[in-house]
């Protein structure tokens, strides 16, 4: 009996040790090479790959992926065309004789367009609420709707934009920080903060009728949908959310990315003829975003308009976009600013 208690514990190292070792054998056995190495690349370059079988396994067959997405390879090449942008992991899986084997490397894509510039030309200036803290930003029928940030303060609002008239606003529970907005068949969406929760409102009435949470997005920031009721969200990196507008789960994701870098802190949201439109936090301006890949098409740079607005101590920054059909034209306001401009965007 002492004999085997001593034995078991030695038995059982052993076999720790040969688990390990195979384990380590398996993540030996293959290197993914990529012969035309670069530090980024672009949705115009073919990654030369080779796949290096260090340890002459005979494979069965071997499988492709770009993050998620299954890819093809013709002749060991990789077409970057149509690819989503970003830090993405090329992935060879290796099949043979009931193992599977894995090999891998980090590769950055970045758009192949330099942004366009543009500036802006106020066309007509209105009152807004100088205590709005405005998170999103929304016409429906002419009329603008509008949600409000910070604890204790955050609302929903209705409004007269021309006027600044508040037409009708709903207060938000103290725990609940507010952030951007959409309205969708006959539904207003709202995000929070922090709190992992967004509400959903009868438009007509603005009755809260359900909420949702989110699954995968770190927090809620801006909001927008397209024409074929995909919702978009923000959630304060590089990343935008396509949601589905039935469960409001996050089903993909596209990172905002130049011809030279990433985006961070992406916020309001306004979707425009095909484009999303993003306020850069604390920056200034906004992007316009290819929703297909990520790719930022242009920048509006409106770093001035805050000097146009009453000044204060609660000033804030630039924060919130709105279209209501006409080409060229957004009204863009921010945080506890006392106005609303309609602005013409301008090719500098």
């Amino acid at each position: 009996m002492k004999f085997y208690n001593l034995l078991a514990p030695t038995l059982l190292l052993l076999l720790m040790g040969s688990c390990g070792n195979k384990s380590e054998e398996k993540k030996d056995a293959f290197s993914l090479e990529i012969k035309n190495t670069n530090k980024t690349y672009t949705t115009e370059d073919v990654l030369n790959i080779v796949l290096n079988n260090k340890k002459n396994i005979e494979t069965d067959s071997i499988v492709y992926f770009l993050n998620e997405e299954r890819i093809d390879v013709s002749n060991n090449t990789v077409s970057l065309a149509g690819k989503k942008l970003g830090e993405k992991i090329l992935k060879a899986t290796i099949y043979s004789e009931g193992e599977t084997y894995e090999a891998t490397q980090k590769i950055t894509i970045l758009s192949s367009i330099k942004p366009k510039l543009y500036t802006y030309k106020i066309l007509e200036t209105y009152p807004h609420d100088i205590k709005a803290y405005t998170q999103g930003l929304e016409f429906e029928n002419d009329t603008l709707y509008e949600s409000t940030g910070q604890y204790k303060e955050s609302t929903l609002r209705k409004t007269d934009y021309k006027t600044g008239e508040v037409l009708k606003m709903l207060k938000l529970a103290d725990q609940y920080f507010g952030e951007g907005l959409t309205i969708l068949n006959n539904k207003i969406y709202q995000l929070t903060w922090r709190e992992n929760t967004g509400f959903i409102y009868n438009l007509n009435t603005m009755e809260q009728t359900g909420t949702f949470v989110y699954g995968k997005s770190k927090e809620g920031w801006g909001l927008c949908h397209d024409a074929e009721n995909n919702i978009y969200k923000s959630d304060g990196t590089d990343r935008i959310w396509t949601l589905s507008s039935n469960t409001l789960a996050e089903k993909d994701y596209i990172e905002i990315f130049t011809n030279t870098s990433k985006i961070n802190s992406v916020n309001e949201l306004e979707w425009v003829e095909g484009k999303i439109y993003a306020n850069v936090y604390q920056q200034g301006s906004i992007a316009i975003i290819d929703p297909s890949n990520g790719a930022v098409e242009g920048v509006i740079d409106l770093t001035d308009l805050k000097d146009k607005v009453t000044q204060h101590p609660g000033l804030d920054v630039l924060n919130g976009i709105a279209y209501n059909g006409e080409p060229n034209i957004l009204y863009i306001t921010g945080k506890n600013w006392d106005k609303l401009f309609k602005i013409e965007i301008v090719l500098k």
